[in-house]
């Protein structure tokens, strides 16, 4: 799994380092049990500091999608239920947002689901 690094992203390193774990965890890019590269490891190929990937593998951990195995290093620990529920709440956030800005523009209610029903048809 090849994880790119953008240094003039807004997002923190730490961040975007488990956000593409995240993504290769939740679509089974990375197997339940599968052992993740060591944090020196992932550092070294990443030319950042092993502080840096510590809080990433710390962020995953308190997802729940990786769990610290003393000595033997991060292993991938797929909660379902609590990834459903992660997603959940992103989604309902995004829609707030959305929400905010279609009223902003003078959206109706009608003109705001049609709108929300022509990208999920466009998405499947």
């Amino acid at each position: 799994m090849k994880i790119i690094i953008s240094n003039t992203s807004g997002m923190p390193i730490y961040d975007q380092i488990q956000e593409q774990l995240r993504e290769a965890i939740v679509t089974g890019v990375l197997a339940d049990g599968e052992m993740l590269p060591s944090i020196r490891q992932l550092a070294t190929q990443l030319k950042v500091s092993v502080i840096t990937t510590q809080r990433a593998y710390a962020e995953l951990e308190a997802q729940g999608l990786a769990k610290a195995a003393p000595g033997k290093g991060y292993f991938v620990t797929l909660d379902q239920a609590r990834v459903v529920e992660d997603f959940r709440f992103k989604t309902e956030a995004a829609i707030s947002e959305a929400i905010k800005y279609a009223r902003l523009a003078g959206l109706s209610e009608e003109e705001f689901l049609e709108a929300i029903q022509l990208l999920m048809k466009e998405e499947y």
